[in-house]
């Protein structure tokens, strides 16, 4: 199973080098988080929104600990609420579901616990195989997408919308390199390769989240 979304936004907070958590404002993390399960939970297909409500699909659960406890939470909602609402709902969860993420990557054999720190066990910059395939880690992937000129994989185009939009871009990149990245990012949030139903929950509940964050505007 490839990582969810939330697991790869905990990489991509994680440095590398020391163990240590980037320095990002808490509600930036918090959003995040939210949204990184919202949208994992319209990419399999069991929640569908707009800017005006989100609507349970398919309440099957799907065996998994990060999404499964959202999803029933949204499936015995009995009033129908917009994305920022659940964006704002789930903030409070943020950490646990930063925790449930690193555990699973930890299990996952990505990362080792060593003095409260979180260390990567693989230093080829690839993650453990998975269906016979090693995938290349998050922080690479996103490096290459926003200083190269290919087709992001779908996945990859989802990611770079969510930390862009919750802020976490701008303490991943320098600011020579958010500059130089500007007009690609730009590229990349318009690029439509997910299907337009999936697309259009995707943008939905990026804008939610930057409601969220900027209530006032």
């Amino acid at each position: 199973m490839k990582l969810r979304f939330a697991e790869e936004i905990t990489l991509l907070m994680l440095n590398d080098e020391d163990g240590e958590f980037v320095r990002v404002p808490g509600w930036s993390m918090q959003c995040a988080f939210a949204g990184s399960v919202l949208m994992d939970l319209a990419l399999e297909n069991r929640i569908d929104t707009d800017l005006k409500r989100l609507v349970l699909i398919d309440p099957t659960p799907l065996g998994d600990d990060l999404l499964d406890p959202t999803l029933a939470l949204i499936a015995q909602s009995t009033e129908t609420q917009d994305a920022r609402h659940w964006v704002d709902q789930l903030a409070d969860g943020a950490e646990e579901y930063r925790e449930r993420s690193l555990a699973r990557l930890v299990e996952r054999g990505i990362l080792r616990r060593e003095e409260d720190r979180f260390l990567w066990v693989f230093q080829s910059r690839r993650y453990p195989i998975v269906d016979g395939e090693a995938e290349r880690e998050v922080k690479l992937r996103i490096m290459e997408v926003l200083f190269g000129n290919e087709i992001p994989d779908p996945r990859d185009i989802v990611l770079i919308c969510l930390v862009d939009a919750c802020g976490i871009l701008r303490e991943l990149l320098t600011a020579r390199e958010l500059e130089r990245a500007a007009a690609r990012i730009e590229q990349v949030r318009k690029l439509d390769l997910i299907g337009q139903a999936v697309s259009k929950a995707v943008w939905d509940i990026q804008s939610s989240i930057a409601l969220a964050m900027h209530p006032t505007f």
